[in-house]
């Protein structure tokens, strides 16, 4: 929760610089910056979500997880 509430400052961030006819390579920073911490937050999620659910799907014999998580790899790697 402290990641996204991170993130969304930074967006409420980015609004008021556009409100604020901010210069646009400052804004296309901040941009840059708020991608790069929604990518870190999917990989701690990602990786959350291998080591719990999927790993206690396989366990239990559920193979169907697998095809799940390759189809979310596939929309993230878009």
């Amino acid at each position: 929760m402290t990641r996204l509430n991170r993130i969304e400052g930074q967006i409420k961030g980015i609004k008021g610089m556009i409100e604020k006819d901010a210069y646009c390579t400052d804004v296309l920073t901040q941009v840059a910056a708020v991608n790069a911490a929604l990518n870190s937050f999917n990989k701690v999620l990602l990786s959350n979500h291998l080591r719990t659910c999927v790993a206690k799907h396989v366990r239990e014999g559920d193979d169907t997880v697998i095809d799940e998580l390759l189809k979310t790899l596939q929309k993230l790697m878009k």
